[in-house]
């Protein structure tokens, strides 16, 4: 049976919680492609976030903090989209056209809904009731991967700190990673937070009040192992710096 989430350090009592809404391009056996041709096209960034699996896991290993994976790739339903949002389950993406998407009934949607986006988010809700029970502050990083080029445009970014109504890691963070020469650091770079707005960090953190960000690593960094690694390490430090100066101020 197809699992629609995967669990890392579930017990683990650190403040820190890790979501990878788009960490696998997985279709389960029943849907094949989805009607894609080229099966090439399941291993670009549309059917996920290339990179971001391995970066998550092994920032939680630096962290001893809890993750969470979706298993299902985005052209199935997007776990960062409200599901009656058409591009939750989109018909073509980045020129790639999905047909098992096109003329979608209301049952095939619900279905998709109930089996795949309904358990994994009730997983995260499960968690993250856990860390504010555990924790007055927890802290929520939704992590995220984009394309390196996007519309013919090179984008410059090598990571981009997402937010909309609480700046409460993300100014820090932005601080934090704006004191390293080497890095092009985007403020709601390569696109806002704001619009449109993800339902992972709307439901799982502004609704809540809970403090929590977007990260956003330019996939061209993290496409091998020893980048991945580079950027779990680069991360977790900032991390810890957010968290002492919250710890402090609280």
């Amino acid at each position: 049976m197809f699992k629609a989430f995967h669990i890392q350090n579930e017990t683990s009592t650190s403040p820190v919680f890790l979501i990878a809404d788009h960490a696998s391009n997985a279709i389960p056996e029943d849907y094949g492609t989805l009607g894609i041709e080229d099966p090439v096209a399941l291993r670009r960034h549309v059917a996920w976030d290339i990179g971001i699996e391995d970066v998550t896991r092994r920032l939680a290993d630096h962290l001893q903090a809890t993750a969470i994976y979706s298993t299902f790739s985005r052209l199935l339903i997007d776990a960062n989209r409200y599901p009656d949002d058409p591009a939750s389950t989109p018909v073509i993406s980045d020129g790639v056209s999905v047909p098992a998407n096109v003329d979608m009934t209301k049952a095939e949607r619900k279905k998709r809904v109930d089996t795949y986006f309904t358990p994994y988010h009730d997983q995260v809700s499960r968690l993250l009731a856990e860390k504010r029970a555990q924790h007055a502050l927890p802290l929520v990083f939704s992590m995220h991967s984009f394309t390196p080029v996007m519309n013919d445009f090179e984008r410059p970014w090598h990571v981009g700190v997402l937010w909309d109504q609480d700046d409460r890691i993300a100014a820090p963070l932005l601080e934090i990673l704006g004191k390293n020469p080497a890095l092009v650091v985007g403020d709601n770079e390569p696109y806002s937070a704001r619009e449109p707005l993800g339902y992972t960090m709307n439901v799982h953190g502004t609704e809540l009040k809970v403090p929590h960000v977007v990260i956003e690593i330019r996939q061209d960094l993290i496409d091998t192992h020893h980048g991945a690694e580079q950027w779990a390490g680069l991360m977790a430090d900032a991390i810890r710096q957010v968290q002492k100066r919250l710890e402090g101020a609280a």
